[in-house]
């Protein structure tokens, strides 16, 4: 297939400059042609610095350019919905960073500007498509660690910048959307169905008054899924799945590294370890992959790999974890919006 789809991205955002960007230049189906920013002089450095040929200074300039397929939109979560929808309107497929909106109300009206305008729209979870992720889903479906009963994941990391977007909430900032969303689609993925209820325990910045600390508890019937995310800890990042005969942990289960191949630990029962199995992964870059799989969904008129239902669902979770944190009772995510 030599046709590759032309990108434009909305903003130069330190996720899509050092990370997106350049990742996806390094695929075979996507072409980043066009980036915007708000200030002129911003978008130029950018596109000087990853060789991208067209800058423009407003979001508007670049939704206009009609050579434009596709839009990724890192902007800050609170401006994800309506320049999603600017993008929609102007006939662009969208990759769109998580978290999709504000809360599943929001995401819904995407779902619905995606049926009105025939256009692909995924939510950049590039998890979803990353090897390990595919492995680790596969094996536990397969039975390989028994009958799963527990997940239990960390992410954490440590900012306290006031500038910020992530300690902004009229942003959406807060730790639980910023990264308390992986823990609950990772373990969403894993499991291929829904939390019944969750509840949680939230912490706030007493200056932010964004979301610091979060520990929740997922119950799917059958399977409790827990975790703790910090905007305000030692960063750290663990996944862990426990079944009745083993158990898997993914050593960087979020911030997949590039350079070196991702390890996967599969234990059967020793509790010394010394049944250990470690996996290893293909090094690769998952936004790459991300990235292209949206191209070729484009160009072949298919499906994206992450339904926009699934992330509404995902997005309904987040709200129900959040109301928890609120009212200190379990809560049932609204799935029907």
């Amino acid at each position: 297939m030599a046709k590759k789809v032309r990108w434009g991205v909305l903003g130069a955002a330190k996720i899509a400059v050092e990370k997106v960007i350049p990742a996806m230049q390094a695929g075979e189906l996507s072409e980043i042609t066009a980036i915007a920013s708000r200030d002129e002089e911003k978008a130029a450095r950018a596109a000087r610095k990853l060789n991208i040929p067209q800058a423009y200074g407003s979001y508007e300039e670049l939704l206009l350019d009609p050579s434009i397929d596709a839009v990724y939109n890192p902007l800050p979560n609170h401006l994800h919905v309506p320049w999603t929808i600017r993008a929609i309107e102007a006939g662009k497929h969208v990759l769109c960073e998580k978290p999709l909106g504000l809360d599943a109300p929001e995401a819904q009206t995407l779902i619905e500007f995606r049926d009105r305008y025939r256009v692909k729209l995924q939510e950049a979870f590039m998890v979803w498509t990353h090897p390990q992720w595919v492995e680790v889903r596969r094996r536990v479906q397969a039975g390989e660690i028994g009958e799963i009963r527990a997940i239990q994941g960390v992410f954490s990391y440590f900012n306290r910048d006031p500038k910020n977007v992530r300690n902004i909430p009229d942003y959406g900032g807060g730790g639980v959307m910023d990264i308390g969303c992986y823990p609950i689609v990772t373990s969403r993925f894993v499991l291929d169905s829904e939390p019944e209820r969750v509840i949680a325990l939230v912490e706030y910045d007493p200056d932010f008054q964004t979301d610091r600390l979060a520990s929740a508890i997922l119950d799917f019937g059958d399977v409790q899924s827990s975790f703790i995310c910090s905007t305000q800890l030692v960063a750290y990042q663990k996944m862990h799945f426990f079944g009745t005969e083993g158990h898997i942990e993914v050593e960087i289960p979020f911030n997949a590294p590039t350079d070196r191949p991702c390890r996967v630990f599969i234990d059967r029962g020793d509790r010394f370890g010394r049944d250990r199995e470690t996996l290893e992964l293909p090094t690769c870059d998952q936004y790459t992959i991300q990235g292209d799989l949206f191209s070729r969904a484009i160009l072949e008129d298919t499906e994206p790999m992450l339904p926009l239902e699934s992330s509404l669902r995902n997005m309904a979770v987040i709200d129900a974890v959040l109301r928890s944190g609120e009212t200190g009772t379990w809560q049932k995510p609204s799935f029907e919006i």
